[in-house]
């Protein structure tokens, strides 16, 4: 097929003609976007990925669009017909309709405003069409003059940022805890499974294998309590602030009705700053909410290390658990099997720690009364949010849930280690445990077997301080009157 151009395209499947103050130009007839998000288009030609991929972005934009139609009805400032049309209109949105019609890039000049004016655009024209009118009649209908009323891109898209992300969390949080609970299930089944623990990759002294995935469940746990601490930050919004906090060409009772009428379409406990040209400004809320997301990251790729370390092998490493299998590992070794999940949480977090750098970056590129880069600050939050999910899904079920225990080698391990007369220490006195450690060394022979063959403890005395129970909670009382 020979190529088409845009000119013979427009031909093929007809346009309309719209104009702004820079000319005229013409949009494809079927197109519910129009001139604005055209230069927008030609002008951010950057990632090739569009707003589009953010649907909770999108539906954000249309539940601000619908709290403000209804606000402005209120108010008096719009008619019935008017309001009716632009209301459903963002209902459909809402409901996931026109997604392919947002179609600017994520990257983008101007604060925003190319996205706004998407969806004031495609608003508008899903109203005309709901009116039996024809896209671009916005005579009756105008993207800026009716969608738009009360509000500016500077309050319509920090808000609409707040509003996505706290959506987009919830299934975060779910991942999250998915993934605990597979850690806790681990847990739970290596309650009894003795081995060596190290600090500096050396021996320390022994637990349980059960103590160790309790530990990541724990950090998954206290991260989900963070994140929804973040959260509450991003409940407070600007809407109302119009250009640069002032409120300018709204009604005086337009910020308090608006919020009101955005709680009850979104569910969330939202409130109005009190300082609206302030809070125009700040992105310190993304910072501290992409430093939660941050946090998650470290300690994911945390764990992984530790897989990737406690699995290496299956001969030369150490050997302690087995990774589920899920693919071959290598184009020339055979049987080789690599730790692929973990690996590629580690690099979803290498990827997570870069977005809250350029996160940090672009609130403090803020100038004056407004910050013109919330556009890359969207793009690396719900990047973040996004991989984040999938990670935590991922590492639970094709990882965590396969992982087995090579429980007789940890066993062994322990009793062959230098470290595991430290538990013995208080029973045989430290003078007693140091001759130990010296002849375990020179010799290559078992801390265990040294002490049976000096008689300093038995072997029923032996197998009771090494109970899984008692070297988990050493502490524990049962544990002393065993030995008494």
């Amino acid at each position: 097929m020979a190529h088409m151009t845009a000119s013979s395209l427009l031909e093929t499947i007809g346009a309309r003609t719209e104009t702004d103050f820079m000319g005229a130009r013409k949009i494809p007839a079927a197109a519910y976007w129009g001139i604005q998000t055209l230069r927008a288009v030609e002008n951010f030609s950057i990632t090739g990925t569009t707003i589009s991929v953010y649907p909770l972005l999108i539906r954000a934009l249309a539940q601000i669009k619908h709290a403000a139609v209804l606000a402005n009805f209120e108010l008096g400032l719009i008619d019935q017909t008017k309001k009716d049309a632009i209301q459903q209109a963002c209902e459909n949105i809402e409901q996931g309709q026109l997604l392919d019609q947002f179609v600017v890039d994520v990257i983008q000049g101007g604060a925003g405003t190319s996205t706004n004016m998407n969806a004031n655009e495609v608003i508008a024209n899903r109203a005309l069409e709901i009116l039996g009118l024809d896209r671009g009649e916005y005579s009756t209908i105008h993207p800026n003059g009716d969608v738009n009323m009360g509000q500016s891109t500077n309050d319509v898209y920090p808000t609409a940022i707040r509003i996505a992300t706290i959506q987009g969390t919830q299934s975060l949080l779910s991942a999250m805890a998915h993934l605990r609970r597979a850690l806790e299930r681990k847990a739970a089944e290596f309650d009894d499974v003795v081995k060596m623990g190290r600090t500096q990759l050396q021996d320390a002294v022994p637990m349980t294998l059960g103590q160790e995935f309790s530990t990541y469940a724990v950090m998954v746990d206290e991260d989900e309590r963070r994140i929804r601490e973040g959260l509450v930050h991003l409940h407070e919004i600007n809407l109302g602030a119009t250009a640069i906090g002032t409120g300018i060409n709204t009604h005086r009772e337009y910020a308090a009705n608006v919020c009101a009428h955005l709680r009850r379409i979104t569910g969330l406990p939202l409130v109005t700053s009190s300082n609206l040209v302030e809070a125009t400004q700040d992105c310190g809320a993304f910072v501290l909410f992409s430093g939660m997301l941050k946090r998650v990251a470290v300690k994911l790729s945390k764990v992984c290390n530790d897989l990737r370390l406690l699995a290496s092998g299956p001969r030369a490493g150490f050997a302690e658990i087995n990774l589920p299998p899920r693919q071959a590992g290598s184009s020339i070794m055979p049987g080789k099997v690599n730790p692929v999940i973990p690996e590629v949480v580690n690099q979803v977090a290498f990827d997570v720690i870069g977005n809250d750098l350029t996160i940090t970056m672009a609130a403090e590129a803020g100038q004056l009364q407004l910050n013109a880069f919330e556009p890359i600050i969207a793009r690396s939050l719900f990047a973040s949010l996004t991989s984040l999910t999938s990670a935590c899904t991922s590492l639970a079920d094709l990882c965590i849930d396969g992982i087995t225990a090579n429980k007789e080698y940890l066993r062994t391990q322990v009793e062959a280690s230098i470290g595991v007369v430290t538990v013995l220490n208080p029973l045989i006195g430290y003078d007693a445990a140091t001759t130990i450690a010296r002849q375990a060394l020179a010799s290559g022979r078992s801390v265990t077997s040294l002490v049976l063959e000096s008689g300093l403890l038995t072997a029923h005395e032996l197998d009771e301080v090494l109970r899984p129970e008692r070297l988990a909670n050493p502490q524990s009382d049962s544990g002393e009157r065993a030995l008494a």
